[in-house]
């Protein structure tokens, strides 16, 4: 977006890394503040540990304040897998319930719906793909009064397609089903307002848009949604009053932070701290304008390779990752090794070479990458 927020990463002085859907480099502002925190450790021991929770619980924050949530409703655990896991086996199922899904979810918002429906003989209903797009009057379609869940990525990760999360959190809570969406591939490149969207359950990581160390897992729970979901990986900071070691028949906490077990990555909140401050900082809305532009001259550009555009760029549908797949047939892990020989970072995804810039990058990565695309 300009020189400073390039300058912050050290990435972009020898690479169009054009990968922020995978793994975004962290700025230096973030690995300096994790460094100060293992300094702290090793200098210091347990002297400063209230600071630790501190920058912790500034982190829960700033990330509730950009998903409009309250930050009670913000749990840390370690990565999205989790966080779903976590949701699916809190609920209650029977037989006769259904839930219903996307056909090409990312792995981490399948296999908790899987082992329901392999242990409880729950149906999982998988809306498929059309073209690139989910066909949300087919998915919608899906819900039915049996239906106790619904899940979806706000991003797809596979094709870049982004979901009316509201009108599919209007159908899910018309038949009082929860609503639970897979954030990680929008968190910090495209603006959230959970509430607004009837999302009861979100799941997130750090290590993608957010530009954070890998090991902050997100997960956010509307009250609703932890009037019917039960804790059920718990530890000593689970309760209401963890400082009381005697009293180990306390209730949990009435919120998302049950969902938190034990002490953490102390150092990697402090890295998340800073990114989130960053983004923050720079605002979600400005990062999603800027991206889009980029993204609209990345495709301008393809349109004169022997490239197809898999990703949907209607308004509304579009999003900050490009997906292509070649023409003639060339195998798309032979596209990105190509590729990173020349320090351009993409990644193969099934058929497809997914092409995912952030606000670090310029048009001059975009034009690398055009120029050196096979």
């Amino acid at each position: 977006m300009n020189e400073q927020i390039r300058k912050l990463f050290p990435a972009t002085e020898k690479y169009a890394y054009l990968n922020s859907a995978a793994v975004a480099p962290p700025p230096t502002v973030s690995v300096e503040a994790v460094m100060s925190q293992l300094r702290d450790a090793s200098e210091n021991g347990s002297v400063n540990f209230g600071e630790w929770v501190a920058t912790k619980n500034r982190a829960r924050q700033i990330a509730a304040e950009m998903l409009k949530v309250k930050s009670e409703q913000i749990a840390f655990v370690r990565n999205t897998s989790d966080a779903f896991s976590t949701v699916a086996n809190g609920l209650k199922w029977k037989k006769g319930d259904n839930i219903v899904s996307f056909g090409r979810e990312f792995p981490a918002n399948f296999y908790a719906w899987r082992r329901i429906r392999d242990c409880f003989g729950v149906e999982l209903r998988l809306c498929p793909e059309r073209d690139g797009r989910i066909d949300l009057d087919e998915f919608v379609g899906l819900i039915d009064e049996n239906t106790k869940l619904v899940s979806i990525s706000a991003v797809q990760y596979a094709s870049g397609f982004c979901a009316d999360l509201e009108r599919i959190g209007r159908a899910a809570r018309a038949v009082d089903a929860l609503f639970a969406v897979d954030i990680i591939q929008a968190f910090g490149a495209l603006p959230l307002d959970l509430p607004s969207k009837f999302v009861d359950a979100a799941a997130g990581a750090s290590h993608k848009w957010l530009c954070s160390p890998e090991g902050c897992g997100i997960l956010y729970l509307s009250d609703r949604a932890r009037e019917r979901i039960e804790p059920t990986l718990v530890g000593w900071i689970s309760v209401a009053d963890a400082w009381n070691f005697e009293d180990v028949e306390q209730d949990y906490q009435p919120n998302a932070l049950a969902w938190e077990t034990g002490t953490g990555t102390a150092s990697l909140f402090y890295g998340l701290e800073q990114s989130l401050k960053l983004l923050s900082e720079t605002g979600v809305e400005n990062i999603k304008n800027y991206l889009e532009e980029l993204t609209d001259y990345l495709c301008e550009l393809v349109a004169g390779k022997n490239y197809e555009i898999v990703s949907s760029r209607k308004s509304g549908e579009k999003s900050q990752i490009v997906c292509i797949k070649h023409r003639g047939g060339l195998e798309p892990i032979k596209i990105a090794e190509r590729l990173q020989k020349e320090n351009i970072i993409v990644s193969p995804r099934n058929d497809r070479i997914r092409i995912a810039p952030h606000f670090f990058n310029n048009r001059e990565d975009i034009e690398r990458l055009i120029e050196v695309l096979p």
